[in-house]
């Protein structure tokens, strides 16, 4: 199944136009809606020295506060750099959020080139994301980094 990306971003783009108060959240839920291995979709922001949970759409979480440095979401705070995971079982310092999570991809939010939130996206598929998932989700987070 082919993602045409290109369409995804323009939704976005019609969206942080739009600007609701529910921004993150509709992001999230294009997001989820048009990838098909985007199972679980959410915000982590900074805040007071760890990670706070934000907007998201999936299964519910019961990791609603990371610290930086901890697990893949933490490791993308520390060091301000997209990661991608395409199998969690092989990751040492893995914070399982569901049995079914196979694969992940963690990518910052910079502002002003300081890291202030990232956007988590889970998949029940085995090594789905490519390089036009990390090149198109970079673009999403840096469109959306003057919310934060």
């Amino acid at each position: 199944m082919k993602i045409n990306f290109e369409e995804v971003l323009k939704k976005i783009e019609q969206l942080v136009k739009e600007n609701k108060p529910d921004l993150l959240k509709q992001i999230c839920q294009t997001l989820k809606e048009e990838v098909y291995h985007y199972d679980w979709v959410g915000f982590y922001s900074l805040k007071d020295g760890g990670l706070e949970l934000g907007p998201y759409v999936g299964k519910p979480t019961d990791h609603t506060h990371i610290a930086i440095g901890k697990g893949v979401c933490g490791q993308v705070a520390e060091s301000g750099k997209t990661r991608v995971v395409q199998d969690v079982s092989l990751e040492d310092n893995y914070i399982a959020c569901s049995i079914d999570v196979q694969s992940e991809i963690v990518v910052p939010v910079l502002k002003n080139g300081i890291f202030v939130a990232e956007l988590d996206i889970d998949s029940h598929s085995p090594a789905p994301f490519t390089q036009s998932d990390t090149d198109f989700l970079e673009k999403v987070c840096e469109m959306i980094s003057t919310k934060f």
